[in-house]
């Protein structure tokens, strides 16, 4: 099954939606299938490397994402707590812990509706 990450902007400025599923027989992205072949952490592993290519390209912009059900979206958690030592080190995290669109920084313990990340920037001193 052909995979697609897609990123669409939301009403809010910089702010851009990350969408992530199979491409159903009609060609549109199914973000509700369960393809159940094993490859989980290959997946959350592409979508990481995705999200990292398009926020290098794209710095100034915030990626909001949540799972499509609420295990998808726990999933999501682990998966981030897992890695997040390394994960911070290129992104700012933050959570949503009602789905009220109020985010506090990610860690470890939080019960979560949903994320927002975005690349950190570079500082220097010349």
């Amino acid at each position: 099954m052909t995979k697609q990450v897609l990123f669409t902007p939301t009403l809010i400025p910089y702010i851009f939606n990350l969408a992530f599923g199979d491409i159903n027989e009609y060609g549109n992205l199914d973000d509700l299938s369960i393809s159940n072949n094993g490859d989980r952490n290959k997946i959350l592993a592409t979508i990481v490397n995705v999200v990292d290519r398009y926020t290098n390209r794209f710095p100034e912009r915030y990626i909001f994402f949540a799972g499509s059900t609420e295990h998808r979206t726990r999933l999501y958690r682990m998966a981030i707590s897992l890695h997040l030592e390394e994960l911070s080190e290129t992104f700012d995290i933050l959570a949503d812990l009602n789905g009220n669109w109020e985010f506090v920084p990610f860690h470890k313990e939080l019960n979560v509706k949903a994320f927002l990340v975005k690349r950190k920037l570079i500082k220097f001193e010349i």
